[in-house]
């Protein structure tokens, strides 16, 4: 069993910053990626921003130069650092990771339960 759990939401005012984090816990061999989605009410879920690793990063063009995401690796945790935060950027923030699993061996694409983030205007 593979765990995330998202911490770091909240509300904040327009043109702030959060970070949200997410830890995966469990019998976890390697982890392929990790990522943030987010869906607000009456829409979709996106994606917001990935992270491969042993390649790099990607993030929607919505965030691009607002929001960053990373990873600790010996930690199996990443982070999204989110700047000038805008009231459309209200949403659930959900983390998601692939990754092998011991000892089967096996991939799994893992959810969290999300954390909520409101920007007032």
């Amino acid at each position: 069993q593979v765990q995330l759990v998202e911490s770091g939401g909240g509300l904040v005012q327009a043109g702030g910053s959060l970070r949200l984090s997410c830890a995966a816990s469990g019998r976890i061999f390697s982890i392929n990626a990790m990522a943030w989605y987010r869906q607000a009410p009456g829409t979709q879920r996106e994606l917001v921003a990935a992270i491969i690793s042993g390649r790099g990063t990607n993030l929607t063009d919505s965030v691009k130069g607002r929001f960053t995401i990373s990873r600790d690796n010996a930690k199996n945790t990443v982070y999204l650092q989110m700047n000038n935060l805008k009231s459309e950027d209200t949403a659930v923030y959900y983390c998601n990771a692939g990754l092998v699993v011991a000892p089967s061996h096996t991939y799994l694409e893992v959810w969290g339960q999300g954390t909520l983030v409101t920007v007032s205007s």
